[in-house]
């Protein structure tokens, strides 16, 4: 009869090699209830144990799913119920803009929840201690020997069997035994020690977290970036007389290196456009230019060929397009100055796109216009 204080039967090698033809000996034994432990992992010791799938996964799985299912169920009574709104025309159910949350969320719980069921059920957290815990097989097998352990509750164990299959593979044999302290351990949650230790921990990260965001932050040097001389928009500032911190442009001035547009949105399109020439020339460069500004830009509502064909979905009226006999015999400076004022629902662009690229546009236009209504003198 096996010891009824003994937990194992230990035995050290030396070399890898050595720990695979054990752990490879020890499982054709027929024991079920035995591990190894080496100093680092040790390529194919898993299939030398015949070491099944790990139950873990299945933890992760379902904690991943309850993250997602939960994070897409909340964000969808958010956007359609509790607060909807209307974003760029969509939906007030608009599954794409959940992806990315629910995304983190699923990791997020399925690492909390995986690492919290590997500690409270596979290492049986509180109980912190085990019987190979500081014995001379652990130190061994944790610097630079390789061990083999058969626990005394295997079915098939028989200590003197167990010993002599260790000493023929090649083993030193010793037995570990279970300490008083494991073997009282009984797991309690609620011991006032406990349950002090969790309050202490709480009350230190609380307190400390608040210290640092609502008072380190605001001292110097750490309030740097917020004390820095500064005027905020629409607020009082000591620095200028007239008590306001936003300026308004000098009175007859214009910043460096800008050019004053003089006409606005009052101003007849083909009356400008006769005042103003296009300073470029329509080279291939200027074309490629001007046809990425106008993809951009102005193709939402005009469509790619110029057609006033919108991919706007109705969300504003479309445009009419720039192929009418009406568009087509306006001045270059006529498209110009729509894109840099505006007209009608179109707003100016001149903030957008600079001066140069609106040219550019204005070139890429007349490339589209020449392109669709193409004259018998244009085949030739």
């Amino acid at each position: 009869m096996a010891d009824t204080n003994l937990y194992a039967v230990t035995a050290l090698f030396r070399t890898p090699d050595q720990i695979i033809a054990a752990a490879k000996g020890v499982k054709e034994a027929g024991y079920t209830r035995y591990d190894v432990h080496t100093p680092y992992p040790v390529h194919g010791m898993d299939k030398a144990m015949g070491l099944p799938e790990t139950k873990l996964g299945f933890v992760t799985l379902a904690a991943g799913i309850m993250g997602a299912v939960g994070m897409i169920s909340f964000a969808s009574w958010v956007a359609a119920v509790d607060y909807p709104q209307v974003i760029g025309g969509k939906p007030y159910w608009s599954w794409p803009a959940f992806v990315p949350v629910t995304y983190e969320i699923a990791v997020l719980l399925a690492v909390l929840l995986t690492v919290g069921a590997m500690i409270a059920f596979f290492f049986k957290f509180p109980n912190i201690s085990h019987p190979l815990h500081d014995t001379p097989y652990m130190k061994a097998v944790s610097s630079d020997a390789y061990g083999v352990a058969v626990r005394a509750d295997d079915p098939k164990f028989d200590e003197k069997e167990v010993r002599d299959l260790l000493k023929r593979l090649g083993g030193e044999v010793s037995p570990v035994e279970f300490s008083e302290e494991f073997r009282t351990f009984r797991p309690r949650l609620f011991e006032p020690r406990f349950l002090l230790l969790l309050a202490g921990v709480a009350l230190v990260s609380a307190g400390g977290g608040y210290v640092t965001w609502n008072k380190l932050m605001f001292m110097p040097p750490f309030d740097w970036m917020m004390m820095q001389p500064k005027a905020k928009p629409q607020t009082v500032s000591t620095f200028y007389a007239d008590g306001f911190g936003m300026r308004l442009p000098v009175s007859g001035t214009v910043a460096r290196g800008f050019t004053l547009y003089p006409y606005t949105i009052t101003d007849r399109a083909d009356s400008v456009g006769a005042l103003m020439v296009n300073p470029l020339v329509p080279t291939a460069t200027v074309l490629s230019r001007g046809k990425q500004k106008y993809l951009t830009y102005c193709s939402p509502c005009h469509g790619n060929a110029g057609r006033g064909d919108s991919r706007m979905n109705g969300q504003f009226p479309n445009p009419p397009t720039l192929h009418s006999d009406k568009v087509r015999q306006w001045p270059d400076g006529a498209l110009f100055h729509v894109m840099t004022v505006g007209q009608n629902v179109m707003p100016s662009y001149q903030y957008q796109i600079s001066r140069e690229d609106r040219w550019a546009v204005v070139h890429y236009v007349r490339t589209l216009q020449r392109a669709l209504n193409a004259q018998e003198s244009d085949l030739q």
